[in-house]
């Protein structure tokens, strides 16, 4: 019987949390290029978000970037950076938020889907 509880206490268990762990490293934050231009849509629907398609001097890599938003305050040249923010709502779960952002305060929430390059913005990181 010791046997057994010896041998159990020294095992190793996984945790099964979507929770990041504080030691693991994340990258938060990733350069996207200088903005170039931007041109913006309507929403598809009445309920549907304003969308602005932001081109920067990457974007043979990442093609257009789609965030929401009516007008688009980035100035030509600004260096352009997607930043991701675990977000933990309750104990169980969390998800990730994703900005594009400059170095100063002007921040647009991206689009989970990025319709230029048909893929998930989670990928990118």
């Amino acid at each position: 019987m010791i046997l057994i509880a010896a041998i159990s206490s020294c095992t190793t268990l996984k945790k099964f949390s979507s929770v990041p762990e504080e030691e693991e490293l994340y990258i938060t934050r990733k350069y996207v290029g200088a903005f170039v231009e931007y041109r913006q849509t309507g929403p598809e629907d009445m309920n549907g978000p304003n969308i602005i398609w932001i081109k920067t001097s990457l974007e043979s890599i990442y093609g257009k970037i789609s965030a929401q938003g009516k007008k688009c305050d980035f100035r030509e040249g600004d260096r352009l950076y997607i930043r991701r923010t675990f977000y933990n709502p309750g104990v169980v779960s969390g998800y990730w938020i994703y900005h594009i952002e400059n170095d100063s305060s002007v921040s647009y929430r991206a689009t989970e889907f990025q319709h230029d390059r048909q893929v998930l913005i989670d990928t990118w990181f």
